[in-house]
């Protein structure tokens, strides 16, 4: 399956997506994709009834409004330096254990919603990655077997960052990862039997038509499977939470010299199978 879901923000509805651009409504028997939902086996529940109205072909999407395909999530966990070439761009070493830090839950926007410049800021930065949502609590995993169990499903996501709070402001990335629509999420929340192999998806991004970043989950150093397992030895991951992989190289802060997002830039971006994003970069409230 393929969940969306669709509205204005803050009063967003269920849906799934049939075909290339058409869906079925799930709002009369889902709230909302949420921690209650997928903690509570929502995913295996609906399954049939969206085969059942799949099949009537559903209605256009239209230029509805996609919003990010997870409610607002207990917490967003990141990794950091997961790609070997990423790395060397940013003249830092490969990590012998994966790398974590957090992002603000209130960083979730929808894929094609604006990304805010905050206040302050000189060098924002763009991040395609593969995002991971976790579909049943998770705590001490003994195996990578064991972590497939707990993934709800996919999600294509931007970890927007400022490199400037991130880097020169107290060594917290904390500070250059959470301000406000720095989390693009979306368009879908793909289920792994729709995934053939994660560990080989074609990602990349451009930013106002110029090709940025050309990568593939191919190359990360820790896996996913592997990061969810790893993570679950620190910290309980409940229903709906968020796991920011990594990316790529061609980040802005890897450019010589250095290129940072300015207001009216555009970035697009996709993976395979995830569908793709489209933001526009504006100015400072």
């Amino acid at each position: 399956m393929k969940l969306l879901r669709i509205g204005e923000p803050g009063h967003e509805k269920p849906a799934a997506l049939v075909g290339e651009d058409r869906i079925v409504d799930l709002s009369d028997v889902v709230d909302d994709i949420d921690e209650a939902f997928l903690g509570s086996g929502g995913l295996e529940r609906i399954a049939p009834i969206v085969a059942e109205r799949a099949a009537g072909g559903g209605e256009p999407l239209g230029d509805r409004r996609i919003g990010s395909p997870i409610a607002r999530p207990h917490q967003i966990i990141c990794v950091g330096l997961n790609y070997s070439d990423h790395a060397a761009e940013t003249g830092q070493e490969v990590p012998d254990e994966p790398i974590l830090f957090t992002k603000s839950p209130n960083t979730i926007v929808g894929p094609h919603d604006d990304v805010r410049i905050p206040r302050g800021a000189t060098k924002p930065d763009w991040e395609v990655e593969l995002g991971i949502v976790i579909g049943t609590r998770a705590s001490y995993l003994g195996s990578v077997e064991e972590a497939r169990e707990h993934i709800a499903g996919w999600v294509l996501v931007n970890d927007v960052s400022e490199r400037a709070f991130q880097m020169e402001r107290g060594g917290q990335w904390l500070k250059g990862k959470s301000a406000e629509t720095f989390n693009p999420t979306g368009p879908w929340l793909v289920t792994p039997d729709e995934i053939e192999d994660v560990q080989d998806l074609s990602m990349w991004l451009d930013v106002n038509g110029e090709r940025r970043q050309t990568g593939s989950t191919a190359t990360m150093v820790f896996d996913p499977y592997e990061i969810v397992r790893y993570i679950s030895q620190f910290m309980v991951l409940e229903p709906g939470d968020l796991i920011d992989t990594g990316t790529p190289p061609g980040v802005g802060l890897g450019m010589t010299p250095p290129v940072w997002l300015a207001e009216g830039d555009v970035m697009t971006l996709g993976i395979d199978g995830l569908g793709e994003q489209r933001q526009r970069v504006i100015g400072p409230r």
